[in-house]
């Protein structure tokens, strides 16, 4: 793997590494957390590590730190919108879109028509709709629906030369035994708690311990229950989310596929499985303008590494069918229109009991 970032240290990149999911859910959780470090090489202390990662953060290389909330399973949804917003008129129209507090996420994509692709994300299902007729209206542009009908893949993790290369240190088995719950929707406290984390847990010595003071719960309720959030996928894992574009991830490319639909439960899987696919759904076509119903993510440090691997999701494509050059395209990300995060607050408020 290529060196990315000459500023990073041998420590950094054990962090990056290790901790972007596993990180203990304890009282004091840098304390096991460098010791693992220290069990695989990296000589470092608790305050050690901890100085680093609030540094890491300040930096802009980390995201942030903390559970990443599945906001698919706090309530409310989420989905996928491809336009055409024309040249002419693009940045209008994208300021138009961003608009809408609804939309999360905003690319330009490189496409001959649908160069435009937000996230819409609301409390209540039929909302999803109301939204793409406002922008229809304001902006006289179609809209394209394009929902996750089936979710193969969603791990993003991204990582650097250094330390502990295979990635994480998993350390989620430390902290009390919890048990699951079949429960979907959400109690007050656990919609404060939901709330409080969604942007990251306070890079602390005693992050669980702040959570607590800011929602005034216990310490031990704090960290059980996200814990079990842990077990019941309303947190996807705990740790360092790295900012991917710092660490020399620049190309984002969104490969899309016309796969047969008999062929989708035995593609799906396959492509997942390859290590460098971020993102694997599922979703609509659109008779006449839009053939694809299978996306996979990729992310590369080099346009020469992205097509490598653009190249290998083909192969793995080819060993179920003889794909053709009509049944596939790659969307490269050229701009950044808006990129705020789904809000939780209204979702978790609607699915509370």
């Amino acid at each position: 793997m290529q060196q990315v970032d000459a500023d990073l240290s041998t420590l950094d990149r054990a962090i990056i590494n290790a901790f972007q999911g596993g990180f203990p859910v304890t009282a004091r959780p840098f304390e096991p957390a460098a010791a693992a470090l220290r069990d695989r090489g990296v000589d470092v202390t608790s305050d050690e590590l901890l100085a680093r990662v609030q540094e890491l953060d300040e930096s802009g290389v980390l995201s942030r730190f903390g559970a990443l909330v599945n906001a698919e399973e706090i309530g409310g949804t989420a989905t996928l919108v491809a336009m055409h917003a024309p040249p002419e008129r693009f940045d209008a129209v994208a300021e138009q879109v961003n608009g809408h507090i609804e939309v999360a996420h905003n690319y330009e994509r490189e496409h001959p028509h649908l160069n435009m692709w937000f996230v819409v994300s609301v409390a209540e299902e039929s909302r999803v709709e109301e939204v793409l007729a406002e922008i229809e209206a304001e902006t006289g542009q179609e809209t394209y629906n394009l929902p996750k009908q089936q979710e193969f893949r969603v791990e993003a993790k991204f990582y650097v030369d250094g330390p502990i290369p295979e990635g994480d240190v998993d350390l989620s088995h430390l902290g009390p035994d919890v048990t699951p719950t079949d429960r979907r929707t959400l109690t007050p406290q656990e919609r404060d708690l939901v709330v409080e984390i969604q942007g990251g847990l306070p890079i602390t010595a005693t992050p669980y311990a702040d959570v607590a003071e800011a929602i005034d719960a216990e310490t031990d309720w704090v960290i059980e229950t996200i814990k079990r959030f842990e077990q019941e996928g309303k947190v996807r894992r705990v740790g360092v989310i790295p900012n991917h574009y710092a660490l020399g991830y620049t190309e984002n490319g969104m490969t899309v596929w016309n796969v047969p639909d008999e062929l989708l439960d035995e593609v799906g899987p396959e492509v997942a499985g390859l290590s460098f696919v971020t993102h694997c759904y599922h979703r609509p076509r659109h008779e006449g303008v839009w053939p694809y119903n299978f996306f996979a993510m990729t992310h590369g440090r080099s346009d020469a590494e992205s097509q490598q691997r653009i190249r290998e999701v083909r192969e793995t494509m080819q060993e179920f069918w003889d794909v053709g050059e009509d049944d596939w395209d790659s969307l490269f990300s050229t701009r950044i229109l808006k990129k705020t995060g789904i809000r939780l607050d209204e979702r978790a408020d609607a699915n509370t009991e």
